[in-house]
């Protein structure tokens, strides 16, 4: 692959990052004053994503709950812009056709961890998280076998409240009701 040559000078805005010309190859966060480009996530990856998006819909669908489920979305937090694999958000922030979202409205952000960026999602990213005060963060962890680790904020930084092993139905009652195995997830 390779690597976008962009000619910039100067500290990284949101403004910036959003003026950037689409790449489906790449995805373009800001943390902080920093461009971070990663590569588009692989199949199992997608796959993943895919079907935590639609279990999600769904539990969102069958609670009557106010919100809309968006795959790898640009969120506007207070330290820069981040692109979640999954967001949960109030419904009447997505009425516009906007470009990113207010973290104001986001109510669960979901990482899954890659290979390349597993320090990103497992502790800079939930930090960044935590500080635009979004409520709830679940990561998918792949390996040894796929785990969901449910968190919510508490004092201004995330507390594990519960993890879905791989094989067994687990529960969770926010942002809405929703019970998940995370096997189901990465089956072929």
């Amino acid at each position: 692959m390779s690597v976008a040559a962009i000619d910039h000078v100067g500290p990284w805005t949101v403004e910036d990052v959003l003026a950037l010309p689409e790449d489906r190859r790449v995805r373009y966060e800001l943390l902080g004053e920093s461009l971070v480009m990663s590569p588009a996530p692989g199949v199992r990856h997608q796959r993943a994503s895919f079907r935590l998006h639609v279990a999600l819909d769904a539990a969102a669908r069958a609670a009557g709950a106010p919100v809309e489920v968006l795959e790898s979305v640009n969120v506007t937090l207070p330290s820069g812009l981040a692109v979640p694999d999954l967001v949960v958000v109030d419904a009447g922030a997505t009425a516009h056709d906007a470009v990113s979202l207010d973290a104001e409205a986001v109510q669960l952000v979901v990482e899954l961890v890659s290979p390349g960026n597993a320090t990103m999602d497992r502790r800079l990213k939930p930090l960044l998280y935590a500080e635009a005060a979004i409520p709830l963060f679940w990561r998918l962890e792949f390996d040894p076998a796929p785990r969901l680790v449910f968190a919510e904020l508490d004092g201004g930084r995330y507390v594990e409240r519960a993890t879905a092993l791989a094989g067994a139905v687990t529960r969770v009652d926010a942002p809405f009701p929703f019970e998940i195995d995370p096997a189901d997830l990465t089956r072929r």
